[in-house]
């Protein structure tokens, strides 16, 4: 069993950055980890992703602006966004084990990150 635990969430300029991080206990090892965020009123959106071999995807409205990273060795997957936008504002959720698009076994309780104009 994994459990996903995220923090660095919170209230943001536009323009201004935040890194979220996401602490992982259990077996990670071999899992595609990532984040996707809901915003109010939208459907849930897959944010970036990262295999165990580093292979990175990101959606087209964050491309440039966040970077997703993962420690091995501290089971920690990070997400630093940069060139906030209000549009970015959401709840974002750690996700690991990727088990076909946009599923997966494994879910934080999520963040808050609100981005003001």
């Amino acid at each position: 069993q994994v459990k996903l635990v995220e923090s660095g969430g919170g209230l943001a300029q536009a323009g201004g950055s935040l890194r979220l991080s996401c602490a992982a206990s259990g077996r990670i090892r071999g899992y595609t980890m990532g984040w996707f965020r809901r915003a109010p009123g939208k459907e849930r959106e897959s944010v970036a992703t990262i295999s165990w071999s580093g292979l990175i995807t990101y959606s087209d409205s964050v491309k440039g602006r966040f970077t997703i990273s993962r420690d091995n060795v501290r089971n920690t997957v990070y997400l630093e966004m940069n060139d906030l936008k209000p549009e970015d504002t959401a709840v974002y959720y750690c996700v690991g084990q990727s088990l076909g698009v946009d599923k997966f076994g494994y879910w934080g309780q999520g963040t808050q990150v609100t981005v003001s104009s």
